[in-house]
């Protein structure tokens, strides 16, 4: 019997082992590895994958959307997270308005993955939303 398999490609070279301190270095580090271009243009999702050291294990582009929105699916994030072994993950996604504060969307979301992550006994580390200018963290508010 035959059973799909998702494939995960590791590049450890890309990332030169970026340890991740605070929502200052996960913003830096995920800008270098964004399209700045569009980044006020439509909506992108991502997840930073790190170890127990909260070291980056990768970056996986989740989904592209419109203006206003893009799909967040956790069951595909936490496919993702297991099958790296990643004990933490921090969810990205950009707001091309430019305006930081999040949407009743954005808390729903990061409740439901939360709740998600802790029966899978990975760590949410925060939820980011950058703009070409700013980022909000729901870590660094108390939103986690």
């Amino acid at each position: 019997m035959k059973v799909s398999e998702i494939q995960i490609n590791y590049y450890p070279s890309i990332l030169d082992n970026a340890k991740i301190t605070n929502s200052e270095s996960a913003v830096t580090l995920i800008k270098n590895h964004w399209n700045l271009g569009t980044l006020e243009l439509y909506e992108e999702v991502k997840i930073m994958l790190l170890n127990q050291g909260n070291y980056v294990l990768g970056i996986h582009h989740l989904s592209k959307g419109g203006i206003t929105g893009s799909i967040v699916d956790t069951r595909l994030i936490l496919s993702i997270a297991l099958k790296t072994l990643a004990t933490g993950i921090i969810l990205v996604h950009n707001h091309p308005s430019g305006n930081t504060n999040p949407s009743k969307a954005d808390k729903d979301i990061t409740t439901k993955l939360k709740s998600c992550c802790d029966m899978m006994n990975i760590q949410l580390l925060d939820h980011l939303i950058v703009t070409k200018e700013s980022y909000f963290s729901f870590a660094d508010e108390g939103l986690l």
